[in-house]
């Protein structure tokens, strides 16, 4: 039998593949997520998640330097804030001298050219580990959508390029954008998490920041009553327009790996850019076992990055942001 059509031909050598290669991943790609605390020359590891540290302020603008200076060009900050100044309203997310506003403006001062995206949520201000104000015992959506609002204001005041909502409030990107528009910040833009499932795999993060609800029975035991059920696939559209509609710039999708179909479809029903985030239980999922020797570390997150980009991502939220980086360039 003669076989006309033989898919191999165009696989033979490195040179032909390369011809043919339809996805690309570059430094252009990657978001490296930062974890801030206070103090001065401090250095933390996280346990949880090898390689990544809590810094404070000085070492966070050393870091960002570093990654600038191997292409990555943009980061998303979190902050470990302290016991004292948590309570059920999370105003310390809008003090204009708080941690995350002099870490932007540190940044901004010696790294410029970084675009900074700060979360936008209150779990780490909360003293119940929520993303939002608690009132008789539930989530209050509109009482937590004014007071992201108050905090993004205060984030672009201390020169924050793109904020991210991380909370999965109904509203909050209409409740953002007004103010923002109000205020005048018309260029600094909304990259909104439309997508971001309810997910076991949010592990080690919310160790990084003791940002999971405590134990308290009059509060939700989870984050179910706002961020979206792994079940549902067609909601996470209706999500994803109603964001789009209310003036979001880019769209999240999060988790990463196990969520690729979800990618896979916002990227058919919308223009926008899509963000993904690669979480802190895929990477430390990879890291456990590249440590034990069941994978090779360095392929494995090549791979998994470019697959997440193949799935439709333009930008890609991960923690392996600065170890692909060191590989791509090599």
């Amino acid at each position: 039998m003669i076989i006309y059509s033989r898919n191999r031909r165009l696989r033979s050598n490195s040179t032909i593949r390369s011809l043919v290669q339809e996805t690309y991943l570059t430094t252009n790609d990657l978001v490296m997520p930062l974890f801030v605390m206070e103090g001065k020359n401090k250095q933390e590891a996280i346990s949880s998640m090898p390689g990544i540290f809590r810094r404070s302020v000085d070492l966070t603008v050393l870091e960002c330097k570093e990654l600038l200076s191997l292409g990555v060009k943009a980061i998303n900050l979190y902050m470990k804030v302290a016991e004292n100044l948590k309570d059920n309203t999370g105003k310390e997310a809008w003090n204009a001298n708080g941690l995350m506003q002099t870490t932007i403006k540190a940044i901004k001062d010696a790294v410029p050219e970084m675009i900074i995206m700060p979360d936008i949520a209150l779990d780490p201000y909360s003293e119940f580990g929520h993303d939002g104000i608690i009132e008789n015992g539930k989530i209050h959506n509109d009482k937590t959508n004014d007071a992201l609002a108050k905090m993004s204001l205060s984030l672009a005041e201390a020169g924050a390029d793109i904020l991210a909502p991380s909370d999965m409030m109904d509203g909050r990107v209409a409740a953002i954008r007004t103010v923002l528009e109000e205020n005048n910040f018309t260029d600094v833009g909304i990259l909104s998490y439309a997508a971001k499932y309810a997910s076991s795999y949010y592990g080690p993060f919310r160790s990084a920041l003791d940002s999971a609800p405590v134990e308290n029975l009059d509060i939700p035991k989870d984050k179910k009553t706002y961020q979206m059920d792994f079940h549902n696939s067609r909601e996470a559209i209706d999500e994803v327009l109603k964001d789009v509609a209310e003036g979001a710039d880019i769209i999240m999708i999060k988790p990463g790996i196990a969520y690729l179909d979800i990618v896979a479809k916002v990227r058919q029903a919308i223009d926008l850019p899509i963000a993904v985030y690669n979480v802190s239980g895929e990477y430390a999922m990879l890291k456990a076992a590249a440590q034990n020797g069941w994978i090779d570390n360095d392929k494995a997150i090549i791979e998994t990055l470019t697959c997440i980009k193949r799935a439709g991502a333009d930008m890609i939220f991960s923690y392996a942001s600065k170890e692909a980086a060191v590989l791509l360039n090599n």
